[in-house]
């Protein structure tokens, strides 16, 4: 008999994804791989079971974890789940390690070998497997739909017999997949829209969607990108001079998108309590970094918070997941995309190669240990080739910081001695 794949329904009440579709069920069955989806699983993503069935997967139920070698999920298992799952099983998932300790030395105290998908290798070879990417698209895309439900309004100018209703103007902040796909999806509904963001090639794509780049287009500005693409910290100057070209600005439009997150972060405070004061009454500002602390004052994680000049901030949680049906296939197929590449085509087994650059990047837990280098315990070196994941850039890099700024306390200067010199700077 062949290796068993097995899909768990998601017990987060918070998480509707699931982590197969009928499509990438068939295609597991193709590479030798028995199909086992817990009962329920794709419910809450319009999936039946009637339809994974007829695509060749068994229906089972949640005990059947235990003899399965491989395991597809949306979110990292919990301790209960874990305590079912065969040592040695592959489990992958979005595993949220950052500030989760505990979590992943559960992982590795299964024995199971963990993936965590969005350590993902942003390469040509890796783009069908970068879950960041595929859910960041959906939720740059309903964060618009969510703002524009928020705003009841209408978007587009519309020129009627009775009069003419203005197009309200939307404002991107960060120009990432997400916010380049809320910049198309706003300019589709016919609003006006502009974008922010500090690394100079975003100018350019923010104008290739008919779009209205906004930034201090000086000439740290012009350096302000890495050979490999990302955003340089920016002086603190900088830093002021866009914050106060954006506070200017926000006060002008009817809706604002947050999009500046980075793994492992706190998410930067873009907008001020004094910018959300300004706005007109009415407007709507949407904070897709919620769950990292929120780019704007005020911004509660799972709520809508209307403010006392009635600014409406949305905060709402798993924005992908509001959209479940078309997430679970998009995330489906990053999945299928990254086991195949583990899988041995002529034993059609599962076979990984540990040298491989994408399980380098991914791994999670393996053996019973912590392996990857960004996890493992201080005294513990990567070995020698391993990956090591890149730093985060610094969040408050990607658009100017709005929080309020202290200022730091002047020393006492030390008395001079007849002797010193100059010292150098390492």
């Amino acid at each position: 008999m062949g290796q068993t794949v097995f899909i768990p329904r998601e017990l987060d009440a918070n998480e509707p994804r699931v982590a197969a579709s009928p499509d990438t069920v068939k295609r597991l069955a193709a590479l030798g791989f028995g199909v086992v989806v817990e009962a329920g699983a794709g419910l809450k993503s319009r999936i039946i079971d009637a339809d994974y069935a007829s695509a060749g997967a068994a229906i089972g139920k949640a005990s059947d974890v235990a003899k399965a070698d491989v395991v597809l999920k949306v979110r990292r298992p919990g301790d209960a789940e874990l305590k079912s799952y065969k040592p040695g099983a592959a489990v992958i998932a979005i595993m949220d390690p950052y500030g989760n300790d505990a979590a992943v030395a559960a992982l590795a105290k299964a024995g199971v070998t963990a993936f965590s998908m969005e350590f993902m290798p942003r390469i040509t070879r890796a783009q069908s497997m970068d879950v960041l990417s595929s859910q960041a698209n959906l939720a740059g895309y309903q964060a618009v739909i969510d703002g524009a439900s928020e705003y009841d309004r209408a978007l587009p100018m519309m020129m009627t017999a009775a009069g003419t209703v203005p197009a309200a103007k939307v404002f991107i902040m960060g120009v990432g997949v997400a916010g380049l796909q809320a910049i198309a999806t706003a300019r589709r509904l016919g609003a006006v829209v502009t974008a922010t963001d500090v690394r100079p090639a975003a100018k350019e794509q923010v104008a290739s969607l008919g779009a209205k780049f906004l930034a201090v287009e000086d000439e740290e500005f012009k350096a302000a990108e890495t050979a490999g693409g990302y955003a340089k910290e920016m002086s603190k100057e900088y830093q002021a001079k866009q914050a106060a070209l954006t506070s200017e600005h926000i006060a002008k439009q009817d809706i604002v998108i947050t999009t500046a997150l980075i793994p492992g972060r706190p998410a930067p405070k873009l907008v001020s309590a004094a910018m959300v004061a300004s706005m007109k009454p009415g407007s709507v500002i949407v904070d897709l970094a919620v769950e990292r602390g929120g780019n704007v004052e005020g911004a509660e994680a799972g709520k809508v918070v209307t403010t006392a000049n009635n600014v409406k901030i949305v905060g709402h949680l798993n924005v992908p997941g509001r959209i479940a049906a078309s997430a679970s296939l998009l995330y489906a197929r990053n999945l299928f995309a990254f086991l195949e590449t583990l899988v041995d085509k002529t034993t059609k087994t599962l076979a990984i190669n540990r040298d491989d650059d994408l399980v380098k990047a991914t791994m999670l837990t393996d053996g019973g240990k912590v392996v990857h280098p960004a996890f493992v315990k201080a005294d513990q070196q990567p070995a020698k080739g391993q990956y090591v994941e890149p730093a985060a850039i610094p969040a408050k890099t990607m658009v100017a910081d709005a929080s309020p700024k202290k200022a730091a306390p002047k020393k006492a200067a030390a008395p001079k001695s007849p002797s010193s010199k100059p010292k150098g700077i390492a």
